[in-house]
C-alpha cells in the first residue's frame, strides 16, 4: 500500500497527466486528420473512378497490412532520408493519420455499400446528380451505420499512441515509463493509473459517439 501512496505523489499525478494532455492532443489531430482524409478516400473508393480508384485501393491495402510500428519508425527515421525532418509530435499524428486514414476509407466504403442502390436510383430520377444524392441522401444515413466501427477505430488509435515511445513522444506511456523506471516498487502502481486513464479517455469517446449516434438518428 505504501508504494502506491508514494507512486501517488502530487508531482508524480501532474507528470502522468502532461502525458495525457499529449496524448489527448495526438489523438484529437489523428482522429480529426484520419476522418477527413479517409472519407474521402473512401468516397474515391465507392465512385470507382476509372484507375483513380484501383490505385488508391491498392495503396490502401498496403498500408492497412504494414503494422503501424513501421509506419512509425518510416515517418520519424525514414523521412529525414528525403529531407523532410518533421518533429517528434508532428511525426507521431502523421503515421498515426496515414494508418487510421486506411481504415477509416474501408470503413466508409462498406458503409456507404450498406445503403440500398434505390434510394441512389430514387435521388437521380427526382433530378440530382450522383454526387448530389451521394451527399445529401446516402452518406448522412451511411455515417449513422458506420458509427460504431468508427468508434470502434479511433479508442483504438487512441490506445495506439503508446507505440509512439518508439520515438520518445512524451505521451502517457512514456512518462509512466520515466517514473517506474526511478522506482521499480512503482510499476503496479502506474500500471493501475494507465489503466484508469486510458479507459476514462476511451470510455469518453465512446460516450460522445453514443451522443452523436442519438443526436444522427
Amino acid at each position: 500500500m505504501q508504494n502506491f501512496i508514494d507512486a501517488y505523489s502530487w508531482i508524480n499525478i501532474r507528470f502522468l497527466l502532461e502525458g495525457l494532455g499529449i496524448t489527448i492532443e495526438v489523438s484529437v489531430f489523428s482522429i480529426v486528420i484520419s476522418f477527413i482524409l479517409g472519407t474521402f478516400l473512401g468516397i474515391i473508393r465507392y465512385a470507382k473512378i476509372k484507375y483513380l480508384s484501383a490505385i488508391i485501393g491498392f495503396i490502401i491495402d498496403i498500408i492497412r497490412n504494414l503494422p503501424l510500428l513501421l509506419i512509425i519508425f518510416f515517418t520519424y527515421f525514414g523521412l529525414p532520408n528525403i529531407g523532410i525532418k518533421p518533429e517528434i509530435i508532428p511525426a507521431a499524428i502523421m503515421a498515426l493519420s496515414i494508418f487510421e486514414s486506411s481504415m477509416v476509407a474501408e470503413i466508409v466504403r462498406s458503409g456507404i455499400n450498406s445503403i440500398d442502390y434505390g434510394q441512389t436510383e430514387g435521388a437521380l430520377a427526382n433530378g440530382l446528380t450522383k454526387w448530389q444524392a451521394l451527399r445529401i441522401i446516402v452518406l448522412p444515413q451511411a455515417i449513422k451505420n458506420m458509427m460504431p466501427a468508427l468508434v470502434s477505430q479511433f479508442i483504438s488509435l487512441v490506445k495506439d499512441t503508446s507505440l509512439a515511445t518508439i520515438i520518445v513522444l512524451p505521451e502517457l506511456m512514456y512518462h509512466a515509463q520515466i517514473i517506474y523506471g526511478q522506482n521499480t516498487n512503482y510499476i503496479i502502481p502506474m500500471f493501475v493509473a494507465l489503466a484508469v486513464l486510458y479507459f476514462i479517455v476511451c470510455y469518453s469517446l465512446s460516450l460522445f459517439a453514443n451522443y452523436l449516434h442519438k443526436h444522427i438518428a
